[in-house]
């Protein structure tokens, strides 16, 4: 199979690229030519090859800034690579950024080209946005939001969904379009290679690895983690993560000051995948206590280096955790569950062991490489057969 594939969306690449984009987009151009547009770190625009070929718009700190760039910037970029690269197939990580790949679409099909749009979902598109952060005239924000996903997604030729959530709100929405579910990308033999016999620490860590913005409910962490701390006075919580919400950051470090934790909670930033391996390696616990998250990528790694998980019931969360067996569930900002789930892995840490075990043998049947790139075969075959015209049932995978 040969086809040519550009992705839209916000996602930020360096050059060169990490180990796991690297890992990812070799694995990829298996299935053909790969195009990317994306977003730079820096503010200057970026082109250069790695397995694939990356565009990348200059990274303004503004969220609406970057959507009008990927609008201005991506539309005609994605013009250009359908007439003189001969892109087959876009796939915009949201159906907001699929606004651009439906109009290129639309542009270059009056010019005689065939195209098909994938438009995926990475969590609840409708609302998640509210939940990362302050949003000035929200009504209208959800008015606008509203009118473009119902656009988009009318256009478009299939889906893709990360989890059974995400895959129930497309099939609300668009109940006769193709959908394809699979998990997110992760390089997690990264994480496997850690082993479950290695020596755990002497003293209990408790690790989040995230994006800091409230959606993810560190502040419920911090809080969770004060009501058990004077009864386990070894123990420490690391809260790794980019920053991607400053001034909540900087709620969350006055928190810390606040509850006098300054020596036993520790801000690392973001950090390599081999790094964060590590640290999971040196927790006894794993906690994403997210107020919305379309899979909770992060909990198949730490079960993956063999440490049970603490996560919210909330979104694709249910479908990695299984209660008792490889972690826990709690009701998201319920702070007194979180702390009493904390407290039983801190006093029982050879039952919490066995979970971590369980979990790791979850996700050794959960994600693969080869699985990743055969569900991305299947979305580029019914995606050509669309190009060419051929006619196709509706398909939900």
């Amino acid at each position: 199979m040969t086809v040519k594939v550009c992705f839209i969306g916000g996602a930020r690449y360096n050059q060169p690229l990490d180990t796991s984009n690297a890992k990812k987009f070799r694995a990829l151009t298996s299935l053909g030519k790969i195009f990317v547009i994306g977003f730079s770190p820096k503010l200057s625009l970026r082109r250069f090859r790695e397995h694939a070929y990356f565009y990348l718009l200059p990274q303004f700190p503004m969220a609406f800034v970057r959507y009008a760039e990927i609008f201005l910037l991506g539309l005609p970029l994605a013009c250009w690579l359908i007439s003189r690269q001969g892109v087959q197939v876009l796939v915009a990580q949201s159906p907001y950024e699929g606004l651009p790949a439906v109009l290129a679409k639309k542009i270059t099909g009056w010019l005689g080209y065939r195209v098909a749009v994938v438009v995926e979902s990475h969590g609840d598109f409708q609302e998640s946005l509210f939940l990362y952060r302050r949003v000035p005239l929200q009504r209208l924000y959800r008015f606008l939001m509203r009118r473009i996903a119902s656009f988009v997604l009318t256009h478009t030729d299939v889906l893709r969904a990360i989890s059974k959530s995400s895959k129930e709100q497309f099939e609300r929405l668009r109940p006769t379009t193709p959908i394809f579910q699979f998990p997110a990308w992760s390089d997690i033999e990264a994480f496997l290679k850690i082993s479950v016999n290695d020596a755990r620490p002497p003293c209990p860590n408790i690790l989040y690895a995230g994006v800091l913005s409230p959606v993810k409910g560190v502040h419920h962490l911090i809080n969770a983690f004060a009501l058990v701390a004077k009864d386990f006075l070894r123990a420490r919580l690391l809260i790794a993560g980019r920053e991607q919400n400053r001034t909540y950051v900087a709620g969350l470090r006055k928190q810390v000051r606040g509850l006098r934790l300054n020596g036993r909670i520790r801000f690392s930033g973001a950090m390599p995948q081999a790094e964060l391996a590590l640290q999971m390696r040196n927790a006894c616990v794993l906690v994403l206590p997210s107020a919305s998250e379309g899979l909770g990528r992060v909990l198949l790694e730490a079960m993956a280096t063999g440490i049970p998980v603490i996560g919210s019931g909330v979104g694709g969360i249910p479908e990695l955790v299984e209660e008792g067996v490889n972690g826990f569930l709690v009701p998201p900002g319920d702070e007194k569950a979180l702390a009493e789930k904390i407290r039983w892995m801190l006093e029982n840490p050879e039952q919490a062991h066995a979970m971590g075990c369980h979990g790791r043998a979850f996700v050794e049947g959960f994600f693969s490489t080869e699985a990743y790139v055969k569900a991305y075969r299947q979305i580029f075959e019914v995606a050509e057969l669309l190009v060419s015209g051929t006619e196709h049932a509706p398909l939900t995978l």
